[in-house]
Parts: C-alpha cells; structure tokens; sequence
C-alpha cells in the first residue's frame, strides 16, 4: 500500500486505533514564508492557539516545540470527532489568515506505538534546538510547551515570551 495518494501524504486513521492516541507531527513552513516561527510576538501566538486548541477539545499537546522554519509536536486528538487532517488543516488556515504564515502543503505524522517510542521522539523533539545551535541545553528553549516526562517540571516555557 502506497503512503501517499495522489502525491499528498495519505492521512486516515484506521477505525481501530483507539480515541487519545498520541501522534508526532511536523509541519514545515514554505520556503517562501518571510516570517519565522521563533520570532517572539509570532511564537506567542501559536502558542496561545495551542492551548486555545486544547481548551475547545481539537487536541491535546503533549509536547509543542517551534523551530524557525517548523514545528514538532505529540498530540492526540479525539478521533471520534474530528480527523487529524481537519484539525491540522484548521490550525495552519488559521494563521495563514491571522499571521500570514505560509505553510508547506500537507504535515508529516506517525502514531506513537509504544511508551518508549513516546519518550524517545520526545527526547528527539527536544534536543532539535540544541541539535541545531540554537541553544545550549533543552532547559534553555522558550518556544516550547512541555507536560512530558523530560519537561519534569512541567513548566509551560513559552509563558516567558
């Protein structure tokens, strides 16, 4: 079976897996984009629209990370009520609209199978700034939104923007 359909990533959840499942997701920014993600007014908002996505029940952010010309995140989703693409789909058109974010078509997503899996993208997710240069340890990285187990503190980081 072919990952992509028509070109595009190929997005439909199976039936069986269950409601809350965790997924990695990256979007990407279009290379065209003039803005980055790390710029602090603009990571604000992201931010604010990934709790205010968490409020209204589109999803629930594990983890959230915004690199300058993408973004990381473990979310679930209530599968019942939406699907993953919808739900992405709303959030990208939303700052493309409020921001003028230009995005790459479509995102990358892999479910999370296992508790280990869960702590080694988190691991991966975080170390990424410092992989990256961007800063000096995890600790260190205000654009992120962390309940994970390395996020021990469970210190929403982004709060000091």
């Amino acid at each position: 079976m072919s990952d992509t359909m028509h070109g595009k990533l190929y997005h439909k959840t199976p039936a069986w897996v269950d409601a809350g499942a965790i997924f990695h997701i990256r979007i990407r920014v279009d290379d065209s984009n003039a803005s980055s993600l790390t710029d602090s007014a603009l990571a604000a908002k992201l931010l604010d629209s990934v709790r205010f996505y968490e409020d209204h029940a589109r999803w629930y952010p594990h983890l959230f990370l915004l690199m300058p010309d993408h973004l990381h995140a473990l979310l679930s989703f209530d599968l019942r009520a939406d699907s993953i693409t919808h739900v992405i789909a709303d959030w990208k058109g939303f700052h493309k609209k409020r921001n003028g974010i230009l995005w790459q078509d479509n995102f990358f997503d892999h479910r999370i199978r296992r508790r280990e899996e869960f702590g080694e993208k988190a691991y991966y997710i975080r170390m990424n700034p410092v992989r990256k240069g961007l800063c000096s340890a995890t600790e260190n990285w205000p654009f992120v939104l962390d309940r994970t187990i390395m996020g021990s503190d469970m210190v929403d980081r982004s709060a000091n923007l």
